[in-house]
């Protein structure tokens, strides 16, 4: 007799982590469901990009993070024994320009799911995603979980809500419920409006011809850059532990923008001083200077190490772009 396999539902689906992390589970004989926007299922080519090759293998749910009846009827009906909340408005300098729908989908959503789970699927394992934005202007160096927050942008403060929210079921309602506090995460599938992949898109069409200059906002400001599909691993091992816990993912390694364009430019066989502008116009209103994360714990309980190096990374991003000027050439 085959046992039932394990059934997850992940929010942000369509997102890098989401498929990614479809991918993992589907590779670990999981039954993946995902939440998207009604809209999303209506023009699936434009929306659905990322997962488009795993469709015949997961199922769909259309509901909306600011709706807690529209998440607490898919949590009733999936019965999830595993839930991974990583959809959110996630675009740092756009919570500067709308904080307010910013901060009402980032904290309403993971409050509405949190309480869905709690109502609906109470022995279902919970996971946040954090971000290294809720460090913001940090008073050590390299953070780790007990690092003071002091947020420096509206994205960053709902992450600390959300982490506050998270951990309070914890604690409260005795749900097993854990938040990965991850540094910034990268690959192929990032999003254009996020520097990295600004980057690496700008390198491929340069090299092709349809691009004269990149410009870029702080290049002095310092990441700590790992690999979207490494990240995505962490957020499976934290669910699998006897207790829930929050943990800090990062490399422990740290790159200036400048040295990320650098690298980039170099793999195309270019120059970025040639072609990268600093622009004022892309500086942040309120600034953060350094994120460098510190794993150890995840390193010791969780068993977790990044498997990609950076330049592993800005590689298989750069070579993805270059592929993509060239196909729409």
């Amino acid at each position: 007799m085959t046992s039932k396999p394990k059934n997850a539902l992940i929010t942000g689906i369509t997102g890098q982590d989401g498929s990614y992390l479809a991918e993992l589970l589907l590779s670990k004989g999981y039954e993946v469901h995902g939440v998207v926007r009604r809209v999303a299922m209506e023009s699936p080519e434009a929306r659905l990009q990322r997962i488009l090759p795993l469709l015949s293998r997961i199922k769909l749910h259309a509901a909306s993070l600011e709706s807690y009846p529209s998440l607490f009827t898919i949590v009733a009906k999936v019965k999830p024994e595993e839930c991974y909340h990583l959809a959110a408005q996630s675009f740092v300098s756009y919570s500067f320009e709308d904080e307010f729908s910013t901060l009402n989908t980032n904290i309403n959503g993971t409050h509405y799911l949190l309480s869905a789970v709690k109502n609906a699927a109470p022995d279902c394992r919970f996971y946040f995603a954090g971000s290294s934005e809720m460090f913001g202007k940090v008073r050590q160096s390299p953070q780790d979980e007990q690092t003071p927050f002091h947020p420096r942008s509206a994205y960053g403060i709902s992450k600390v809500a959300g982490y506050d929210l998270t951990r309070n079921y914890r604690e409260a309602y005795n749900i097993y419920a854990c938040a990965g506090i991850l540094f910034n995460h990268e690959s192929p599938r990032r999003g254009l409006e996020f520097v990295t992949r600004k980057i690496t898109a700008a390198v491929g069409r340069i090299r092709a011809g349809q691009q004269k200059e990149l410009r870029l906002g702080n290049l002095d400001a310092r990441r700590d850059w790992g690999h979207a599909r490494d990240y995505v691993e962490a957020m499976w091992r934290m669910l699998q532990q006897p207790a829930p816990d929050d943990y800090v993912i990062a490399t422990g390694e740290t790159h200036s923008v400048r040295d990320f364009a650098d690298k980039a430019f170099s793999a195309a066989g270019l120059n970025y001083q040639d072609y990268v502008v600093s622009d004022p116009e892309f500086y942040r209103p309120a600034e953060v200077d350094l994120l460098l994360g510190d794993a150890s714990k995840a390193h010791q309980v969780l068993g977790w190490k990044p498997a990609s190096s950076f330049d592993d990374l800005v590689e298989e991003m750069v070579n993805g772009d270059l592929h993509l000027a060239r196909a729409t050439h």
